[in-house]
């Protein structure tokens, strides 16, 4: 399918990453990496100089000598057969060609120095006595009156070029900060890399399948625009709560496509069975709620479809449960909500509705009573009604006492840049 989207001649690499520990399997090798496809649109493509981490134990190995530039290696500064020119010729009482070699003046140490500003001689023997004057040319010492190879002091860069098999990325852990429960949410860090190598800030970054949305933070992070899509509005409310938890200063995300007004409500729900589960996500997310469950598997209906946790009076967690309704409301769905928010012990129960609630239900809903909550010392409904169109036209939410915490993990903030008609546009 890549090779039918770019061309077979644009592929660039296949990049390896280790996303776990060992694997026990009786029958087959262990499963224990993904694999990443890097395409470029044409010859011409960003590619941007990234480094990751050096190896300690191949530092510790390679790199053992050290002085005021850092840890380095020693190599030689020649290079395999002989030529007539100045590298052929003797320097400082070495001649290389008498081993069959000629003088390689490693271009890294010359552009180091140029970019201090320092003049570089053409002459190569003049370019040696540039080196070994600043330090990067050692002479060992003499066997039998005979001078040793001159050794080029290769020291230890910053970080080593990002490789094709990635192993110093972790998997995200059971515990840890950036884990939000989705099922093939990957490290942010490996998104970052990604990011970074092949796009410049500015630039759009574009995930047609972006899950829970690390693409789109990384792009962020790195200050990128983005468009992530994704086919089910329970990734988009996933993504949408992960980007303004992780950047509290974004404006509201604008989503393109999701309904605006009733009759488009109406329009997902008629959707057959998998259009009444986006419906349901859909206003579940509208009503700042999460799912009681990502999976919607064969099973008796417990009557909860969200969750919204609020602090209690002890400074404990309580909640309100959501259920929402496609089809025509009636007054015992009212009464199912109660029931359950009781077996749950639940404070709050909120009944969504796609056609507007009748008589008969909202009197259901005023003789469940209020809660009081003690921290902002005031009443709420104990049973709450919300339509599509209080929510959409009327711009109703629901009535609950403080929100603190949420039922799965909150993604960590990210200091990133923001500049909003940089990264979204003007009048956008």
């Amino acid at each position: 399918m890549l090779d039918g989207v770019f061309g077979p001649s644009n592929y660039r690499n296949e990049v390896i990453w280790k996303r776990t520990h060992a694997h026990g399997s009786a029958r087959r090798w262990g499963d224990v990496h993904d694999t990443v496809f890097f395409y470029t649109r044409s010859d011409q493509f960003t590619w941007n100089s990234v480094t990751q981490d050096h190896d300690r134990a191949y530092v510790e190995s390679k790199y053992r000598y050290a002085d005021e530039g850092g840890r380095y290696r020693l190599v030689v500064l020649t290079a395999p057969g002989t030529t007539k020119g100045e590298s052929g010729q003797p320097w400082r009482g070495y001649d290389p060609t008498s081993a069959g070699r000629h003088w390689s003046v490693p271009r890294r140490a010359m552009a180091e120095l140029a970019l201090s500003e320092v003049a570089i001689p053409t002459r190569i023997q003049d370019q040696l006595d540039l080196l070994f004057e600043h330090g990067y040319i050692r002479f060992p010492a003499k066997r039998g009156g005979v001078a040793g190879v001159p050794e080029f002091k290769f020291h230890l860069a910053d970080g080593s070029p990002v490789q094709d098999v990635v192993t110093d990325i972790p998997p995200i852990n059971s515990q840890a900060r950036e884990r939000l429960g989705y099922p093939t949410q990957k490290p942010a860090a490996l998104l970052e890399r990604i990011v970074a190598v092949s796009s410049s800030p500015g630039d759009v970054v574009l995930d047609p399948f972006c899950g829970c949305g690390t693409a789109l933070v990384a792009a962020q992070k790195l200050g990128r625009r983005w468009i992530g899509i994704d086919i089910t509005y329970l990734a988009v409310g996933v993504m949408r709560r992960r980007l303004a938890d992780s950047f509290p200063e974004l404006p509201p995300i604008r989503v393109e496509g999701e309904p605006t007004e009733v009759e488009g409500a109406r329009l997902l729900a008629d959707q057959g069975l998998q259009g009444r589960y986006q419906f349901q996500w859909w206003a579940l997310d509208l009503v700042g709620a999460l799912p009681a469950s990502g999976d919607h598997k064969k099973g008796a209906d417990t009557g909860i479809d969200g969750r919204i946790t609020f602090t209690g009076a002890d400074g404990g967690l309580l909640q309100a449960l959501v259920s929402v309704k496609s089809g025509k409301p009636k007054a015992d769905d009212v009464r199912v909500l109660k029931a359950v928010c009781e077996r749950e012990s639940a404070a709050i129960g909120i009944l969504v509705t796609l056609d507007e609630p009748t008589k008969p239900m909202r009197h259901e809903a005023t003789i469940a009573g209020t809660y009081h909550s003690d921290v902002s010392d005031r009443d709420y409904p104990r049973i709450q009604i919300l339509s599509v169109a209080d929510l959409l036209e009327r711009g109703l939410r629901p009535q609950l006492p403080p929100l603190v915490s949420a039922p799965i993990q909150r993604a960590a903030k990210v200091t990133a840049p923001v500049d909003q008609a940089t990264l979204f546009g003007e009048g956008r």
